[in-house]
């Protein structure tokens, strides 16, 4: 096992408490800015915050393309450091840098180009369009930023240095924090830019989160040398991190499209309820913050320990992993649906929107601790390159459970049947994610490579 590779030895458990109480406060962080922007963005009228409902999906699934090269980076950098090949290793995470930022300008002018049919096809009300399009017009433009941060994030995590990653998120989050007030509705004498200032405001706080990721990746002990992009062999490395980062993309996105397709079946039973829905989705995923943190941190131990054939470790990691979703899940819900009103009334003060909060968190609540079930086992999947076997399980869970549910139970159950839609996807989906995970991980790493 190589020298880099830190997580090979001593405790699992203390290992899991070490790298994911600061990818906890990280993620955390990063979806504080979801919460603070739905906050001042609210007190802008309903018609704003039912335009970021329908942005938020969108915003979620590019997002979530950027963390699948992410992970793909982490899976290849943090296997290679296991089997003690740093000079690999090295190379890997500077195409993996310079790989995740020509991406971003492609994703990011694909996005610009394509906004107003992407949102007529989301059956976004012809009035929302305006509101939509001033937010994201300079979010797409701003889009290379944040896979660059995905990019130097992956190397850092497939090192084990999740403090580091914690801070950079937590450095671009506190830079929204301080702009949403003076951009969105103003402060200090500046008279607030509106749903525009929102976007400003999270573009500063990327380019404040590439200076940290930088400053911090030079560091470490697989530092940023564009010598070695002229020593590396551009399409094996390619190869190497696309075979995860392709389908774990994909994977990540399957959930926020799942989510913008019920957006937009909800849009026809009135402004009010995709409001709540979407005001309720952002509680929810700063709720799910601490499952999310453990996603993150659970592929640099795995994938570290399954490169240095130690899989007796990783499925020791796995296991506690599981019995943390479901206890933390159950408590969630528990605290959520009891307290659902008590939280929309940070949203709005609308009574409709109010009542349609608290139904989704009474319904779809009880399936957070298997929806953790679910991305843990995938982020355990990706670190062992079985990026295909999540992708396919991420695919099962919305297009054989969630939509084909909520399709058909519309008619009878109205709105309701689009939150119990959610409920089931969740529950069996992690059951069957778990039950994959274990029969990976039970297997030589040698017969799984």
């Amino acid at each position: 096992m190589g020298a880099g590779a830190k997580l090979t030895r001593g405790s699992i458990r203390r290992h899991l408490v070490s790298q994911t109480l600061p990818m906890i406060v990280g993620v955390a962080a990063i979806m504080s800015i979801g919460l603070v922007d739905a906050y001042f963005i609210g007190q802008l009228g309903s018609a704003e915050l039912a335009a970021m409902a329908f942005i938020f999906p969108v915003g979620v699934a590019l997002s979530s393309l950027g963390v699948g090269v992410s992970v793909g980076i982490n899976s290849v950098v943090a296997r290679a450091l296991g089997s003690g090949d740093r000079e690999r290793a090295a190379r890997r995470a500077n195409f993996g840098i310079v790989f995740a930022a020509m991406l971003g300008i492609v994703m990011g002018l694909s996005l610009y180009t394509l906004l107003d049919p992407l949102f007529a096809l989301l059956q976004a009300q012809d009035e929302l369009r305006p509101i939509i399009r001033s937010y994201m017009q300079p979010f797409a433009l701003g889009f290379p930023l944040l896979m660059a941060i995905m990019g130097l994030n992956g190397t850092l995590r497939g090192q084990g240095e999740a403090m580091r990653t914690s801070s950079v998120s937590v450095i671009y989050a506190a830079a929204n924090w301080i702009l949403d007030p003076i951009l969105i509705t103003g402060a200090f004498g500046f008279e607030g830019l509106g749903m525009v200032g929102a976007a400003y405001a999270t573009i500063i706080g990327w380019a404040f989160g590439v200076a940290a990721a930088w400053y911090h990746i030079q560091r470490t002990s697989l530092p940023f040398d564009s010598g070695l992009l002229r020593e590396s062999d551009w399409l094996e490395s390619a190869r190497a991190i696309l075979g995860i980062a392709g389908p774990a993309a994909f994977s990540n996105a399957i959930n926020p499209i799942g989510l913008a397709v019920l957006t937009a079946l909800l849009a026809s039973q009135g402004q009010a309820v995709v409001a709540g829905f979407g005001a309720a989705g952002r509680l929810q995923s700063f709720a799910v913050v601490p499952l999310l943190g453990l996603s993150g941190s659970i592929g640099a131990i795995i994938g570290q320990n399954w490169g240095a054939s130690l899989p007796q470790r990783s499925r020791r990691a796995m296991r506690y992993a599981a019995i943390f979703c479901l206890v933390y899940g159950m408590i969630l819900a528990t605290i959520l649906v009891s307290g659902g009103r008590w939280f929309a009334d940070f949203f709005s003060d609308d009574p409709a929107v109010i009542r349609e909060f608290g139904a989704y968190l009474a319904i779809a609540a009880w399936g957070y601790a298997a929806y953790g079930l679910l991305i843990v086992s995938n982020g355990a999947l990706n670190a062992v390159g079985k990026a295909q076997y999540a992708l396919l399980q991420s695919l099962g869970r919305v297009f054989l459970i969630m939509l084909p549910c909520a399709w058909l139970l519309r008619p009878i159950w109205g709105e309701n049947a689009i939150y119990a839609a959610e409920l089931a996807a969740n529950v069996l989906g992690g059951s069957v994610a778990l039950f994959v995970v274990w029969r990976i991980l039970r297997r030589d790493p040698l017969s799984v490579q």
